[in-house]
């Protein structure tokens, strides 16, 4: 795994500098090591889209790289967002796809996602929402959401990250 991880990190850096055969080799690599990775993930009829799809965010971000870090963390991180954006997709759909007579116009969406976001704060513990609606969704500070909830700072930052990380958890299993 250490070699795999340095000959992408060599090719990646020759690719950052212009070499054309490198980047070449470097999606071609990539792209097996996503198929490997999604398909523990997703259904075989989606992997390659969504293969694609995180090709063109390495393609994107490649000049985010840096050399001196590891490859695959970052293929990783990458390819993590990607398959989150994808099951977001299709949970969306599997919730607009029971009734084909609703619509909703395109500024609604945003009310969709809200419901979606409510239904898994309504899973969490009500210290752990609480604190998430205040500041991810609400805008406060820390301080000022340790102050409404009578949490210390502390106890806030380590609520909004056990929450979101449980929602993660939630949404993977979907």
């Amino acid at each position: 795994m250490a070699s795999e991880d340095d000959t992408l990190r060599q090719l990646m850096l020759a690719a950052q500098a212009g070499d054309r055969q490198a980047y070449a080799r470097l999606l071609r690599e990539c792209q097996t090591w996503l198929t490997r990775y999604f398909a523990r993930r997703i259904p075989p009829s989606q992997i390659d889209d969504l293969v694609q799809e995180t090709l063109i965010s390495v393609h994107r971000k490649r000049a985010s790289y840096d050399g001196e870090r590891a490859f695959l963390p970052w293929l990783a991180a990458i390819g993590r967002y990607r398959w989150i954006d994808h099951l977001r997709k299709v949970y969306r759909a599997s919730e607009t796809g029971l009734d084909e007579a609703l619509h909703a116009a395109p500024q609604d969406e945003s009310v969709v996602d809200m419901l979606s976001v409510d239904a898994l704060l309504l899973q969490l513990p009500d210290r752990q929402a609480e604190v998430i609606r205040l500041v991810k969704i609400a805008g406060y500070s820390i301080s000022e959401a340790a102050a409404r909830t009578g949490q210390s700072e502390s106890l806030v930052k380590v609520n909004i990250h056990r929450g979101i990380r449980r929602m993660s958890a939630m949404i993977e299993k979907v």
